[in-house]
């Protein structure tokens, strides 16, 4: 018995010193979110027709061959006239779209 009370002692104290050690790694996480994939954490609007590489990198899912790849896209066939039209760049299919169209403008 005196055993399972020491079990139940670790337990608790564990628990707690996990949980007071996991609140300031959950509040800092949404900050990193997105940083190894070269994504700000910024909820800035993000213009498709005059946005350069590095800006559009700052969407989250957007690398820089992807960036890329929309410049030289909005170069050869002109300004976007839909957020919509972003799918026909390769690299953006429907979920990334939907994952940045909320800071796309035109």
């Amino acid at each position: 018995m005196k055993l399972h009370g020491r079990k139940l002692y670790q337990t608790l104290l564990l628990s707690l010193m996990l949980l007071a050690g996991g609140l300031p790694a959950a509040q800092a996480a949404p900050e990193a979110e997105g940083a190894g994939d070269g994504a700000a954490a910024v909820d800035t609007t993000v213009s498709l027709n005059n946005a350069g590489v590095e800006e559009l990198q700052t969407l989250k899912g957007i690398g820089p061959k992807t960036a890329a790849s929309i410049v030289a896209w909005r170069d050869r066939e002109g300004p976007f006239e839909s957020v919509d039209q972003l799918m026909a760049v390769k690299g953006i299919g429907e979920m990334t779209l939907s994952r940045i169209r909320d800071r796309l403008s035109l």
